[in-house]
């Protein structure tokens, strides 16, 4: 198992060192996911979401909103509570990402690969998936 283990953690830093210098960061890129996944949603659901406290979540929404990725405005059924949405750019940077490290899994395979590993590859990544699914059983008391 440790080998798996170590594989995958390879992998994703190699594709985390793909991304370009000043680009967002992978904490931000998640919450760039998660709003064009679920459409607007108030900013504390968003932090919930994303497993963050809410301080965390105001700092890094503060540089997504400087750099044109998202919105902000208040909602109109609870005047409390801030709406975040993405915008047209925030789209744009998710899916520009996306396509950079796409392309380079894409070139690695074909050059790195033989036939026969890249067919286990896409079989281990059904596997991988799965896993990454699993929710254990709650646990009997």
């Amino acid at each position: 198992m440790l080998a798996v283990l170590s594989a995958v953690l390879s992998l994703s830093r190699r594709l985390r060192a793909e991304r370009p210098a000043g680009a967002a960061t992978l904490g931000a890129l998640s919450i760039l996911a998660a709003l064009q996944t679920s459409g607007p949603v108030p900013s504390n659901r968003l932090a919930a979401l994303q497993g963050l406290e809410p301080q965390s979540l105001t700092r890094m929404l503060a540089d997504l909103e400087r750099r044109g990725f998202i919105a902000r405005q208040r909602s109109e059924l609870d005047r409390r509570a801030v709406l975040v949405s993405l915008t047209e750019a925030g789209g744009d940077a998710l899916r520009a990402e996306a396509a950079r490290r796409r392309l380079w899994l894409e070139n690695a395979i074909a050059a790195a690969l033989d036939d026969s590993e890249r067919l286990a590859l896409f079989a281990a990544s059904q596997a991988m998936a799965k896993l990454a699914r699993f929710e254990p059983a709650a646990t009997q008391a």
